[in-house]
């Protein structure tokens, strides 16, 4: 699975470009936006803490451990949170999706269901994964319910398995989708995407 370090993906609006520290501004307004520092269930920083959420981005990148994205509104240059590939496994050509967060003005629109469809449709038609798995807290019901929503599988609960940001024990659930029902997958996301 070889990262393509110019990628650029764009679909309804919506453009993911590789995270920098030319998003720092924009990412300090989005977590700004519904105050999302506070929210325990999520990996948004302080807005005062961007760049250091950047530069560790970048440093989990040289490493091969993730690749993070900015997500902007394509139209208007705004830019709406973010999103990364963790987890990678070149050997068994798994990876996960996740460390995704969004100003309020985007949540519960179509910007998620898009960034799905362009980070899983990436992962399998051009990174030629076998698995992409997405994690997330068993407290974040919202969470669980749009992963479930994009037809991911569950494959079970992590108990005690990290810190919250408040210095709590989460347990962690995590789903899965196989190569094998993307082709399913992606007809249903089209289907959501064009009802939205």
């Amino acid at each position: 699975m070889m990262f393509d370090q110019a990628v650029t993906l764009k679909m309804n609006g919506i453009r993911l470009e590789r995270l920098d520290f030319s998003h720092e501004a924009g990412l300090q307004v989005a977590c700004q936006d519904g105050e999302l520092w506070k929210l325990r269930v999520t990996s948004a920083p302080h807005f005062s803490d961007v760049k250091e959420y950047i530069e560790l981005a970048l440093q989990q990148k040289e490493k091969a451990e993730r690749f993070a994205f900015a997500v902007i509104d394509d139209v208007n240059n705004k830019i709406l949170g973010t999103t990364s590939y963790h987890d990678i496994l070149p050997n068994v050509k798994r990876l996960e999706v996740g460390y995704t967060w969004y100003a309020k003005c985007a949540q519960r629109t179509h910007v998620n269901t898009t960034c799905k469809f362009l980070m899983l449709q990436h992962a399998f038609e051009s990174l030629d994964a076998n698995v992409v798995g997405l994690r997330t807290d068993c407290l974040n019901f919202n969470s669980q319910r749009a992963i479930e929503r994009l037809g991911a599988k569950k494959d079970g609960v992590i108990r005690g398995h990290v810190l919250r940001k408040d210095g709590t024990i989460r347990d962690t659930v995590m789903y899965s989708i196989l190569q094998s029902e993307w082709i399913n997958i992606r007809a249903h996301l089209l289907h959501l995407l064009d009802r939205e």
